[in-house]
Order: structure tokens, then C-alpha cells, then sequence
């Protein structure tokens, strides 16, 4: 399967899945930049439920901006308040201290630009997971991909359009709220650990 999709923040289980699902990986980056998506959001499972950490961005006056040319708000201490939150998710899951020194980094270094900073961050869970991936990115934007060759798995950024349900996992919280689905890759790779890549390789993939 040859698929083209967004880098993301700590990206959605749905995005994952089709990246440990592809044969090819073609990364979108020729868009522009729309608000309230998941190119700078991720969801994690806090002790009240859902909770969204939302990288700031700086405010542009043109009114069509590429992605790759939005700035982040570092004016804003943003990374410490998205590391004690995960914390709090996640410093009792089975998996947190495993992984924290590989994730801290990208909480102590000050990125400028948003799409450097998504990079790094699958560049942290592909190192997690042990999955040697190669990828292209886009040189010119077409709204329509060829799905002749491609799987075009763009649509998920708008995390509240992505009709993906995943199966039922043990989560910190779900005595308390129950199974929340299709949150960061984050909160499976806490709670499963060396199990997250062939859980990913077995869920349903849907393209809407």
C-alpha cells in the first residue's frame, strides 16, 4: 500500500496504523496551514477524560499560509505545560518510564517551525517502535492524489471527521471514563509498549 498523508503532532492511532501498514510513505507538505486540525494538536487520555495539547502557532496576516511556513509560539512555555500533562496521563502506565528519555528531548528543544517540530516527533515514536522508515514528501499540492497509486489518507488531520475505530486496549483512566478511541500514538505506545507496532498492523483502515 502507497499512502500520502500529513505529519502530525504525535500523530492519531489512525495515522499510525497506515504508516506500519505501507509499503511507501509520501508525507503532504505542500498544504496550506487550516486551524483546528491535527497538524498542531494531539488527544491524550488524562485522569478527566480527553484532554487536547495544542501546539501554538504564530499569527500570520497573509490569509493562505503554507504549513511548512508556520511559525510555532515559543513566547509561550507550551512544552513544559504538554510534559507535565503527560505526566499526569501517564507516570502509572507500564510503559512511561521506558520511553521518557526518548521523548523529553523534543519537550527541551525549541523548535521554529511547526513541520520540523512534527518530524521530530515521528521521528521519536519511529525510533520507539524500531521501524526503519524511508518516506518522500510532496513538491507541489494537488487536491485530488492519484488513487490509482495512492491511498490518500489526508483527510485524518481533521481528527473530528476520522470515522477510525480501533480495538479496545487497557488505558490508565478507563475505570473511570471507559475506552476513549483513537487517541496520540502516545497513549498506546505507554500502555502497550513493545505490543503498539503489530497492534497497529492488525487494525481496519478506513478512508472516508
Amino acid at each position: 500500500m502507497n499512502i500520502l498523508l500529513h505529519p502530525t503532532y504525535f500523530p492519531s492511532l489512525s495515522h499510525f496504523a497506515a504508516l506500519a501498514q505501507a509499503d511507501t510513505i509520501t508525507f503532504e507538505i505542500e498544504d496550506n496551514f487550516q486551524k483546528q486540525t491535527n497538524r498542531n494538536r494531539t488527544y491524550i487520555y488524562s485522569p478527566n477524560g480527553i484532554q487536547l495539547l495544542n501546539i501554538p502557532i504564530k499569527h500570520s496576516k497573509e490569509s493562505h499560509q503554507k504549513t511548512k511556513d508556520v511559525r510555532i509560539e515559543n513566547d509561550f512555555d507550551w512544552q513544559k505545560q504538554h510534559f507535565k500533562s503527560l505526566e499526569a496521563a501517564y507516570r502509572s502506565s507500564p510503559f512511561f518510564e521506558f520511553f521518557e528519555d526518548d521523548i523529553r528531548p523534543i519537550f527541551e528543544k525549541k523548535q521554529e517551525f511547526l513541520l520540523d517540530l512534527n518530524f521530530e516527533a515521528l521521528t521519536i515514536i519511529f525510533k520507539c517502535l524500531r521501524m526503519k522508515i524511508e518516506y518522500n514528501t510532496t513538491t507541489e499540492y494537488f487536491q485530488d492524489a492519484d488513487t490509482a497509486t495512492l491511498s490518500d489518507f489526508r483527510p485524518l488531520v481533521n481528527g473530528k471527521k476520522d470515522p477510525s475505530a480501533f480495538a479496545k486496549y487497557t488505558q490508565v483512566f478507563d475505570d473511570k471514563h471507559g475506552f476513549i478511541n483513537n487517541l496520540s500514538i502516545l497513549d498506546l505506545l505507554f500502555n502497550e509498549g513493545k505490543y503498539t507496532l503489530d497492534y497497529l498492523r492488525e487494525q481496519k483502515l478506513i478512508i472516508k
